[in-house]
């Protein structure tokens, strides 16, 4: 099996992965994410023990128990290409063996559950309520660098959301990932399910007006208005599909909750946000 090279699998002098500068046994099998570096302290507070801190850049990370479950918390950052950076070098961690530099032949799969806020996309789903991600639909692009198998994405669902939206020339296309079932079932039996559509920003991707315009003025009306085989698409943000698409490819189990802080055709916001995100982070961790 072939060596990788320095320059692409890059370690500190500690032995660990470049941008996280963690080492393999610093993480646990069952990771939250959050873009939030604050909120792992407000995860991490409720653990009975916490054997390891760290920090490098924006990515946080603290590693303990809850009883006999041991458990990662580490913040992600904002957007698709922090996801990206995470997710592979996670997967590095566990996966490649950093003395030899070669890919380990016994694979070994992460539960990565993505803990966030989001805005709805449905008059109906109102602000401070809990969110699971059924989908994620990927407008941000990521995934079309990588050559991964197409059963990696549900084609129905593609197919059927691509040829509703109309994408301008030079636009690409959406994918679409659905979440891993058993962690759907296992976090989500009382939560709203939805499909989730990230963008490759805050503004102009996800159809806000300052001063530009977006390109396609009606893509939120739409994306309200787009139903397949009983699915809808219940709220945007920015990395679901990055973490579902690059989960799914490297064989991770994947899901995201999220809690809504707007509502983006009521025109309202969460008074109080933070206390939902509290009770969120409770019923996650009661059921990790």
């Amino acid at each position: 099996m072939s060596e990788i090279a320095a320059s692409e699998l890059i370690l500190n002098d500690q032995g660990g992965i470049y941008h996280l500068k963690l080492r393999p046994e610093e993480i646990a099998d069952t990771i939250i994410l959050v873009g939030d570096q604050s909120r792992v302290d407000r995860i991490s507070k409720y653990f009975d023990e916490i054997e390891y801190r760290g920090q490098h850049r924006e990515f946080v990370t603290h590693t303990g128990r809850i009883g006999e479950k041991r458990i990662s918390v580490l913040s992600t950052g904002i957007g698709v290409d922090n996801i990206d950076i995470v997710l592979n070098e996670l997967d590095a961690l566990v996966n490649i063996d950093f003395k030899t530099r070669t890919i380990k032949k016994e694979k070994r799969s992460l539960n990565l559950i993505r803990l966030g806020t989001s805005g709805s996309l449905q008059a109906d789903i109102p602000v401070d309520s809990f969110v699971i991600s059924s989908h994620g639909i990927g407008m941000d692009w990521l995934l079309q660098y990588y050559d991964v198998d197409e059963m990696v994405r549900d084609l129905r669902m593609e197919s059927a959301l691509n040829a509703f939206l109309p994408w301008k020339e030079g636009m690409g296309r959406a994918y679409v990932v659905r979440a891993n079932d058993e962690l759907l079932k296992q976090l989500g039996h009382d939560m709203i399910s939805g499909m989730t559509a990230t963008a490759n920003g805050f503004y102009g991707p996800q159809g806000r007006v300052l001063r530009l315009k977006p390109r396609i003025t009606e893509m939120n009306q739409l994306l309200n208005r787009f139903e397949h085989e009983g699915h809808r698409i219940s709220n945007f943000e920015m990395e679901t599909s990055a973490l579902y698409g690059l989960g799914k490819a490297l064989g991770h189990r994947c899901v995201t909750v999220c809690a809504i802080i707007a509502n983006r055709f009521n025109m309202t916001f969460s008074e109080n946000y933070q206390l939902a995100v509290d009770r969120l982070i409770q019923k996650v961790l009661d059921r990790v």
